[in-house]
C-alpha cells in the first residue's frame, strides 16, 4: 500500500480533531462573550461551561482516547511495511465509526447509539490489532 493510502485516513481523523476543536472553542467563546459564562468561574478548568460547549470539549478529549492507539498501530505497522489493504480498510471503518461517534455526541447525545458506535470502534480496532499481532508474531 503506498504511504498516501495508509495515512488517508490518519489525516481524515486529524481534520475531525481539529474540527472538534475549533467548535469548542467557538461554544465556549460564545458563552464568554455573552456572560453566559465568566471566565473566573472555569480559570482553574472548573465545571463551568454550558452543555453545548462541554458536549464539545467532551468530545474533543475523547479524540484522545481510543484514536491513539489506532495512531501507535499506523506509527508501527508503516515503517515495518505491515501496512496492507486489510489495515487500510479497517482504518477506513474505523474512522467512519469515530466520525459516527462525534456525530451523536454532538447533536443527541443520545448514549445507546453513540455507545454502539465507540463499541464498533472498539471491535474494529482490537481486530486490526490482532491482525497486526498475528502478522508480526507468525511472520506472515
Amino acid at each position: 500500500m503506498s504511504i498516501q493510502m495508509v495515512l488517508l485516513p490518519i489525516f481524515i481523523q486529524i481534520g475531525l480533531t481539529f474540527a472538534l476543536l475549533f467548535a469548542m472553542a467557538t461554544a465556549r467563546t460564545s458563552a464568554l462573550s455573552s456572560g453566559e459564562t465568566k471566565m473566573r468561574d472555569v480559570a482553574l478548568r472548573e465545571p463551568g461551561w454550558p452543555g453545548r460547549a462541554t458536549q464539545f470539549a467532551n468530545c474533543f478529549s475523547n479524540q484522545f482516547e481510543l484514536p491513539v492507539l489506532f495512531y501507535i498501530l499506523i506509527a508501527i505497522a508503516l515503517p515495518l511495511r505491515h501496512a496492507d489493504l486489510f489495515i487500510v480498510l479497517m482504518s477506513w471503518v474505523f474512522v467512519v465509526t469515530r466520525f459516527a461517534h462525534a456525530g451523536v455526541f454532538v447533536t443527541s447525545n443520545d448514549m445507546r447509539p453513540r455507545s454502539l458506535a465507540w463499541f464498533a470502534g472498539v471491535l474494529v480496532l482490537a481486530a486490526m490489532w490482532l491482525y497486526f499481532a498475528l502478522k508480526i508474531l507468525l511472520l506472515i
